[in-house]
């Protein structure tokens, strides 16, 4: 079999992957000028000079739902991403995140004898803890973005080292530290998709009209993801409620200047708790996806800032929970109170440290490439 050449394919699947593969690309070419760095991606990782063999488009809506009937174009994919392995030969392949596709592009670099390297791990420690067999069969070594990935899969005897979360190196903390919270704003978080919009934002708003009957001075203000309209965003909150829309460019900005947050669970109640926040976490979901969840879901939170630590840092409110009362509840506990959202402040001063340092993207380039010497 011919010799590897001096590129790297990098596989992603979504629009953060397309971001953090960006920035690895970046680190891995300013290590090595020479470097060719290819794959699958987006608009990002083009910007930063790969060459860009598959748009992330082909996969990204692939859901469980989807899957048979774009089967035929998968394997086709598949056939043709290995051709491409074959003819550029690069010396290692990098996946993000992604793995119902990317556990594929796992068993034909395998065959051909690429090694690979994961970075932003499927959450195995959630839910299909088997999956981690096949990565210690199959991969050289997982990049791990969360401190308890590393001792876990090292227990299941995959070879893992932890590098810390990409959000170090997006969020501008040191400026934002500089930044005082506004006693009076209330910052609400809903979400991006279109059902988190509509079963949370509605609720979010009667807790609202309730805390002014407390507290008359308290503003409040929506963080508008970038794929939502101001329109959509309005037809769930009542007319004559005073709100004003944040823009997708000043979200940390928004995150930091809010005295406290009501957010939809997922990666921004991490990013609001790495800027130091109190932040409520919801989540609603229909009945029967509630049930199945519950039967594979091997998790205590739901939030990663309460993953992390392994203690309630951020009150869940979920499911059946996720009420405008119990929102209600939450917020005039601390603005009522503001030792109780100190504290709360405290404990996120020691999330952050858990979590790392910036220069996540320059580790983990360093990792793979003294890895793929060393071989």
């Amino acid at each position: 079999m011919n010799k590897f050449n001096n590129s790297i394919w990098i596989n992603v699947g979504e629009a953060s992957g397309d971001m953090h593969g960006a920035m690895l690309a970046k680190e891995l070419m300013k290590h090595d000028p020479e470097l060719k760095v290819m794959g699958m991606g987006g608009s990002d990782m083009e910007k930063a000079g790969c060459d860009i063999r598959y748009s992330m488009q082909l996969i990204n809506l692939v859901g469980f739902t989807e899957v048979f009937p774009k089967l035929p174009r998968l394997l086709k994919l598949f056939r043709e991403i290995e051709d491409v392995f074959k003819k550029e030969r690069p010396k290692a392949v990098i996946l993000v995140d992604c793995p119902d596709f990317n556990f594929r592009l796992v068993k034909i670099a395998s065959r051909l004898g690429i090694p690979v390297y994961y970075y932003i791990t499927p959450q195995v420690w959630a839910w299909r803890q088997g999956r981690a067999k096949f990565l210690q069969k199959y991969v050289s070594k997982i990049l791990c973005i969360l401190p308890f990935e590393q001792p876990f899969f090292k227990e299941r005897g995959v070879e893992a080292q932890y590098v810390g979360h990409p959000l170090l190196d997006i969020i501008p903390l040191s400026e934002l530290d500089s930044i005082d919270p506004d006693p009076e704003l209330v910052g609400i978080l809903p979400g991006s998709r279109s059902r988190e919009i509509s079963s949370l934002l509605p609720e979010f708003a009667r807790a609202a009209e309730m805390l002014l009957k407390d507290f008359p001075h308290l503003r409040f203000s929506i963080a508008r993801a970038p794929n939502v309209t101001e329109e959509k965003l309005r037809r769930y909150w009542p007319e004559h409620l005073p709100v004003s829309i944040s823009q997708p460019e000043d979200r940390y900005g928004l995150m930091r200047r809010s005295n406290v947050i009501m957010a939809a669970s997922g990666t921004a109640t991490l990013e609001c708790a790495l800027i130091g926040t109190p932040t409520l976490v919801a989540y609603k979901m229909a009945p029967l996806t509630a049930f199945l969840a519950k039967l594979i879901i091997r998790i205590k939170y739901a939030s990663l800032a309460n993953i992390i630590p392994d203690k309630l840092v951020l009150p869940e409110f979920l499911l059946h929970n996720a009420t405008a009362e119990n929102f209600y509840l939450q917020v005039k506990e601390w603005v009522g109170n503001p030792e109780s959202a100190s504290a709360v402040r405290e404990e996120l001063v020691h999330l952050r440290e858990l979590i790392g340092e910036p220069g996540v993207a320059a580790r983990a380039a360093n990792i793979i490439l003294s890895d793929l010497n060393a071989k």
